[in-house]
């Protein structure tokens, strides 16, 4: 073989390897925009696509799977100047690749920025109390300004997420002192209106009782024979406030009437003997 066959070779060998290197494999859900001597030319993919050398190239693969990006908001004031920090997740993803290619330098950089700013501004517009009862609320409101954002640039946000809401340490022991009083204030409550009940239950014990002072007596010995089983020893100590005398009179008038029920048959007795 000559020189000039060898060059030949080599020339040939050179171009095969530069026409090979125009292939390309993308994945299922990747695609890739193609620029032709700088111009936008189209998308390609998924599976084996072929770029021209030289005159094409492919700057990047975008993916148009979910992505999640998670991003803190430094330094945030609600709208009662509470101070905090907020830890959140979001959730988005590219539907539109010409646009996330040519109307951005970066999406997901552009996207996150657009969402930590996004999230300032909705916490500012709410109170304290909102930002710890209604994170999804918020959440909702702040992936709808970030969505309108992103749509321009091909970008879906399917979900904004916040995962922590992180408050100074004087907060903490402010807001757990709040809880104990109102957690207070509750029992009390609860204590008070069962009291009320208990009360109003006893008038109509009351009330009963006065209507039927036996009743009232046969309860009063119900409550010696309690306290006589709370005791352990033999003797019973017995309340000083006793019913009053005229709760006894049914039962007294009950036993001398039986006393002279029995007198009269005795005297009966004693008469019929003299007769006799």
């Amino acid at each position: 073989m000559t020189g000039l066959d060898i060059f030949l070779i080599v020339i040939l060998v050179i171009v095969l390897l530069i026409l090979i290197s125009g292939i390309h494999i993308l994945r299922e859900w990747e695609r890739a925009p193609v620029l032709t001597l700088g111009r936008f030319s189209g998308l390609k993919g998924p599976g084996v696509v072929y770029v021209w050398p030289i005159i094409s190239k492919m700057p990047l693969k975008l993916s148009t799977r979910i992505q999640a990006v998670s991003f803190k908001t430094e330094a945030t004031f609600t709208q009662d100047n509470v101070p905090l920090n907020a830890d959140a997740v979001m959730y988005f993803q590219v539907i539109d690749p010409q646009k996330a290619f040519l109307n951005i330098e970066n999406y997901v950089t552009g996207t996150n920025l657009s969402a930590q700013t996004t999230l300032r501004e909705v916490l500012g517009k709410s109170t304290f109390d909102e930002v710890l009862s209604e994170r999804e609320k918020i959440g909702e409101a702040a992936r709808e300004i970030i969505d309108e954002k992103t749509e321009h640039w091909g970008v879906k946000v399917s979900s904004v997420e916040i995962r922590d809401v992180i408050v100074p340490s004087q907060l903490q022991e402010a807001m757990s002192r709040q809880a104990s009083a109102e957690r207070e204030r509750r029992s009390r409550v609860t204590l008070a209106i069962a009291e009320v009940e208990a009360a109003q239950k006893m008038v109509d014990a009351a009330n009963q009782y006065k209507d039927n002072p036996i009743a009232f007596q046969l309860r009063w010995m119900n409550i010696l024979y309690e306290i006589g089983l709370e005791g352990k020893g033999t003797l019973m100590m017995i309340p000083a406030h006793t019913p009053e005398v005229g709760a006894m009179e049914p039962l007294a008038q009950l036993g001398l009437q039986g006393i002279t029920d029995r007198s009269k048959l005795k005297g009966g007795d004693s008469g019929s003997s003299q007769q006799k």
